[in-house]
């Protein structure tokens, strides 16, 4: 919570639309898309998997800062239906998963979900 907010009840329960997702040691990348998390939920998430496989979120966040939109057959690909609509799937490793929405026209990324692969896919 922002230590600006006034600390009622409303307030304290209310999570902010997007946080700044946590970036892993990456090395000198040319970011040309802001990385964001959905809430702070999803950002604790998305430590605890790069914790869990260092090298494959460092990876991970490298591709989403700077092609999200790129397919990488079985690893990166759009999901598929209405509910999904504009939404990407990550595999980081065989059994963890990031789910996101890149926004072409803002050069954001907007990760919903981080974490152990979930069926069915959640939805943005």
């Amino acid at each position: 919570m922002s230590e600006n907010c006034p600390n009622d009840s409303i307030a304290g329960s209310v999570e902010p639309p997007e946080v700044k997702l946590t970036a892993p040691c990456v090395s000198d990348i040319t970011t040309t898309w802001l990385v964001v998390a959905k809430n702070r939920r999803v950002n604790r998430d998305w430590e605890a998997l790069v914790l869990r496989c260092p090298e494959n979120c460092r990876r991970c966040y490298e591709d989403l800062c700077t092609a999200p939109t790129t397919r990488q057959p079985g690893r990166v690909f759009p999901l598929r239906g209405k509910r999904y609509k504009g939404a990407w799937e990550y595999e980081v490793t065989k059994g963890d998963r990031v789910f996101y929405v890149p926004h072409e026209e803002q050069f954001k990324v907007v990760v919903y979900y981080a974490g152990e692969h979930a069926k069915p896919a959640p939805t943005p």
